[in-house]
């Protein structure tokens, strides 16, 4: 009876014998063979018409592999399922030849649907009064996944791998239509590459790096043979964490079936089967606080990358998709991080401020003319694990909420949502920026008394009738100061008079411009009041390292600004370049450096020249005075460089940036956990020297490259 059923449906049409083998599998283990034919064809037939003709297939989620500069050193992975497609010729013979042994033995026999295997599944489950076996082939079990893989809400999910005839049905139809479209090799390939294999392995990648450390071409006929048991019940084989007698019986089943198919030897079988389960194990890492170990400094990059791919919409429409395609869609990512610039610069951090510190002292590394993020440096740890960290710096917090030292992912350098800190002086480049652009001469002479009554309304304690009045630091940057003396000597009031005359609305406007964002409630407020912000050019405002490092790199750049950048290349799956329209309506590289031309390259010229008398190199158009802030500099570095320290009230940060035609560095020294903590006097010096000893490791051995003098036209 058996065989005149099988031949009955073999003479069918394929829709109407996919229907009647979906009533024989579904139903083999209740029914008596007399009305297995004719529950199959009742039970599909109402639905035969809606079955789908054609398998639409989602890629399978890949993982993405993100590297440093050079392309080769992984920083980590991101992943929802960890697994990385492989082409059939890059799988070992044995992997192909067990998955086939252990399910489905006639692969290269049949059209997608067994009809003997099905006879066999019929036979024995109905010996056995239940589902012993079931007829999938491995076809089938493709288009399952596929199905499963592809659904969208959890009903698709469940109507994909739900035990009904119209699943069978609509499995074994797809996968006649497969068999059609695909060749047996590339069925298996996208088999191979979708199955799940336990312990996180998604593909045979995943399985072969994950259990054994190697690629699939290397897998052993043991190993493929393990995994291929895996396939039918990852949890219960697992031979990581179960008993490895079941994982080891499943596997000698599998190498059996291979003899019995003829794939290998009896000789070799056995000499197989007793050979003990060798694992060697790994953990691959998955985002960034699972950098490696040794460099776990390396997340607070991470960090700044990932937060940039959330807002490109090159990836989707909003955040949530754009964190999905990072996760899933197998990107290969070379960004910007200098293994080397990092190293140094983590040394000369942490050598100032060890890591066990509760002040703060980090530096960011920017390419002028780029954009590109070279290194990001803080005393920390970045690590999610921070119950061992030390007592709050402020006593009303202590046991309430968890200090930020030595571990922390605040993202403190810049590139998340953290506000930053007060930068001092610092901000006396926005000042000096919009004075020079509004045509005022390097040679502009102020007389800068040791406190000056402002045109700005009172803030707070350096008031006097209902105005601000700032006070230098020292009695002896008291004088007539031009823009270079003013600048190295940072003397308060010839800046608050500047900020005057040229209005402090166009040295916020400046700011902003150059990158810089307000992110507290206060910056914000007085953002949309500039005009009356007379503290502003003193550094009031909240910023961060690579907002700083960014906006002084515009005049190491001849007046380009470029947008923070933590990549060189995004390639996708297939190796094409990901690409986007910017806002000229351009479709370009994703990866692309994004600058303009911010202010011209005269002006730019002339702020360097002013900068250059802060670190003791000299301008070239005009005199520094006797003395300056950071006169160590040059003799540091070694060759041409500018810069600007800051420092704020009572010493509660400290800055330094400085730069050269090839780098710009900034660098801060605070309590990130209680802003009115004073770092002290002592530490003022800290951000000066860090950055002049990166700069001069960075680029020990490189060309030097000198800075172009301002024209005549704006000197004087």
């Amino acid at each position: 009876m058996i065989s005149r059923l099988l031949s009955a449906i073999g003479n069918l049409s394929p829709l109407l014998r996919a229907g009647i083998i979906a009533g024989v599998v579904v139903s083999a283990a209740v029914y008596p063979i007399a009305a297995i034919g004719g529950l199959g064809i009742k039970s599909t037939s109402e639905t035969l018409d809606a079955l789908p003709r054609e398998l639409t297939e989602v890629p399978p989620a890949q993982t993405t592999y993100v590297y440093a500069n050079d392309g080769e050193t992984l920083l980590t992975m991101f992943y929802e399922e960890y697994r990385s497609y492989t082409a059939i010729d890059e799988i070992s013979p044995y992997m192909q030849q067990a998955i086939i042994a252990s399910e489905d033995a006639r692969f290269y026999e049949h059209d997608g649907v067994d009809t003997k295997g099905i006879a066999r599944a019929f036979v024995a489950n109905t010996q056995a009064g239940g589902v012993e076996q079931g007829a999938s082939t491995l076809t089938m079990q493709y288009v399952r996944m596929a199905m499963r893989d592809g659904a969208e809400t959890p009903a698709q999910v469940q109507k994909a791998t739900e035990q009904t005839n119209e699943r069978k049905a609509r499995e074994a139809n797809l996968a006649m239509s497969v068999e059609n479209d695909l060749t047996k090799a590339e069925i298996l390939e996208r088999y191979l590459n979708r199955a799940y294999f336990g312990h996180r392995a998604f593909g045979i990648f995943a399985a072969a790096e994950i259990f054994f450390s190697k690629r699939p071409a290397d897998l052993d006929l043991g190993e493929a043979a393990l995994l291929a048991g895996l396939v039918q019940a990852p949890s219960a084989y697992d031979p990581a964490t179960r008993d490895r007698q079941a994982a080891t019986d499943r596997r000698n089943w599998v190498i059996d079936r291979m003899a019995a198919l003829g794939y290998i030897s009896e000789e070799n079988a056995e000499r197989e089967k007793d050979r003990p389960i060798e694992l060697n194990l790994t953990t691959p890492r998955n985002d960034c606080a699972s950098v490696p170990g040794s460099n776990r400094d390396w997340g607070f990059f991470c960090d700044m990358f990932r937060n940039w791919w959330v807002a490109q919409p090159a990836f989707g429409d909003n955040p949530l998709e754009r964190e999905d395609q990072l996760r899933r869609g197998g990107y290969h990512v070379v960004t910007s991080l200098d293994p080397e610039i990092q190293q140094i610069s983590m040394r000369h951090v942490t050598s100032k401020e060890g890591i066990g510190s509760p002040y703060a002292h980090g530096a960011v590394t920017i390419e002028p003319g780029t954009g590109l993020v070279k290194a990001m440096a803080v005393n920390r740890t970045y690590s999610l694990d921070q119950a061992g960290n030390g007592p709050h710096s402020d006593s009303r917090l202590r046991g309430v909420v968890t200090s930020n030292y030595p571990n922390t992912v605040n993202p403190m350098l810049g590139g998340g949502g953290m506000a930053g800190y007060q930068a001092g002086s610092t901000f006396k480049w926005f000042v000096l920026l919009a004075a020079l652009e509004e045509g005022m001469p390097l040679s502009t002479r102020i007389d800068s008394p040791h406190q000056h009554r402002s045109i700005y309304p009172d803030a707070g304690p350096v008031s006097c009738g209902g105005y601000w009045c700032p006070a230098n630091a020292s009695g002896a940057m008291t004088g007539n100061h031009t823009m270079w003396a003013g600048m190295g000597k940072s003397v308060n009031t010839f800046f608050v008079q500047l900020q005057e005359e040229v209005g402090a609305d166009k040295a916020v406007r400046m700011a902003e411009r150059l990158g810089l964002r307000w992110r507290t409630e206060v910056d914000q407020m007085m953002a949309d009041q500039a005009e009356n912000w007379g503290p502003f050019t003193l550094g009031v405002s909240d910023t961060d390292p690579l907002e700083m490092a960014n906006a002084y790199a515009v005049a190491a750049a001849d007046g380009v600004y470029c947008e923070p950048l933590p990549v060189h290349s995004i390639q996708d799956p297939s190796g094409e370049e990901v690409t986007w329209e910017n806002s000229d309506g351009d479709r370009v590289e994703v990866s692309a450096p994004r600058c303009r031309q911010e202010v011209s390259e005269d002006v730019a010229r002339a702020a360097t020249d002013a900068a250059r008398c802060v670190t003791g190199y000299g301008a070239a158009r005009g005199s520094c005075g006797s003395w300056s802030t950071a006169d160590s500099v040059y003799g540091m570095v070694g060759r041409p460089v500018a810069g600007k320290t800051g420092t704020t009230d009572d010493n509660r940060t400290a800055w330094f940036i400085g730069y050269t035609p090839e780098l710009s560095v900034a660098s801060f020294t605070a309590d990130p956990d209680n802003p009115f903590n004073a770092v002290g006097f002592g530490r003022a010096e800290q951000s000066v020297q860090s950055v002049s000893q990166i700069l001069r490791d960075a680029l020990a051995g490189e060309p030097q490259t000198d800075f172009e003098p301002p024209p005549g036209s704006i000197v004087r």
